[in-house]
């Protein structure tokens, strides 16, 4: 039980520093969807996003060495971002006083690009730990 507690916190804080960076710079690399700079700026919020999920995982692997440890680490902290972006998203004028609905939009596109990475890139590193083919 305790090493569940323990992933779910790096879940927390994985979720908190996501959302914390988009309150204070959503403003700034948020666009409207369909507009020329969107797509820029999305393709680029998303590579970061996988290369900073990769490191997140190598990291947590560090703490954690069982064999489906990344595994864990993906499933739960995509479960409990999830529960926490549903109520940051229904509480958006209060989470994210400064964006608008288009920035909302843009901000949920990110969003779900992010969890598919953070649900692909730790099973792709378990499927490497085990040396599955």
């Amino acid at each position: 039980m305790k090493s569940y507690l323990f992933t779910l916190s790096w879940g927390v804080v994985v979720w908190l520093c996501a959302i914390l960076f988009f309150r204070f710079f959503g403003e700034y690399i948020l666009f409207q969807p369909g507009s020329s700079t969107f797509i820029i700026s999305i393709t680029l919020l998303i590579t970061v996003t996988g290369c900073l999920l990769y490191i997140i995982t190598l990291l947590y692997m560090r703490f954690d060495p069982s064999n489906y440890a990344p595994l864990k680490l993906g499933v739960m902290g995509t479960c409990i971002g999830l529960l926490l972006d549903a109520f940051s998203l229904s509480l958006y004028p209060i989470v994210f006083p400064a964006l608008n609905d288009s920035q909302i939009i843009a901000f949920t596109v990110w969003m779900s690009a992010a969890y598919a990475l953070y649900l692909m890139i730790p099973a792709l590193m378990n499927i490497r730990k085990l040396g599955v083919r």
